[in-house]
């Protein structure tokens, strides 16, 4: 599912708000000893990130697919595209490169359940209940049902990011296709 833009910024408990992290969005395919990463546009993006894959291919039950963002995170917790980007320049070895996180902000299969058609704040229950103690690199991302909760729960340093993006929280998930109900704010075109 991709962002819209908006312009307007806004505070509602129609919306849940997250921190736009800068990353490589992937999804996983998981559970039962296996575990595959794949990019957007489909390439097998497993080797280059094993400290995800291992943990999540200890996961028992599923198959499960999720949705998140595979970044690193400096010493304060936000994300370092250039890290990032460095890393990738190693072609798939990930010896002596900073270690990356996946965040996870969505559930889309649980076992042979597709979950797509449920409204986001159940799939992020089921989510919170299926990886709510976490994994070695792996993390839920964090969310808010307002916009100023999610700020005041940001680390010190992070308190301004230029973007958040707000979800509706009965939005179903559109696989590939751009929505209204999943909106890129860009905080930082609002402020003075």
């Amino acid at each position: 599912m991709l962002l819209s833009e908006r312009s307007e910024i806004f505070d509602s408990s129609d919306w849940i708000f997250e921190a736009k992290m800068n990353g490589y969005r992937l999804m996983a395919h998981f559970g039962n000893g296996s575990c595959e990463l794949r990019t957007r546009t489909y390439a097998n993006a497993t080797k280059w990130f094993p400290e995800i894959a291992a943990p999540l291919s200890r996961v028992q039950g599923g198959p499960f697919v999720v949705d998140g963002v595979a970044c690193v995170l400096d010493d304060q917790g936000r994300s370092d595209f250039g890290a990032l980007l460095d890393r990738s320049r190693r072609r798939r070895s990930s010896e002596n490169a900073p270690a990356a996180t996946y965040l996870i902000f969505d559930l889309l299969a649980d076992s042979d359940e597709v979950l797509t058609a449920l409204p986001l704040i159940e799939r992020k229950a089921r989510l919170n209940r299926m990886l709510g103690e976490g994994l070695p690199n792996v993390e839920l991302a964090p969310y808010a049902q307002h916009r100023r909760d999610l700020l005041a729960r940001l680390p010190a340093s992070w308190r301004e990011p230029e973007c958040l993006v707000a979800k509706r929280v009965d939005s179903f998930y559109a696989p590939g296709k751009r929505s209204p109900d999943w909106v890129r704010l860009n905080l930082s075109a609002s402020r003075p």
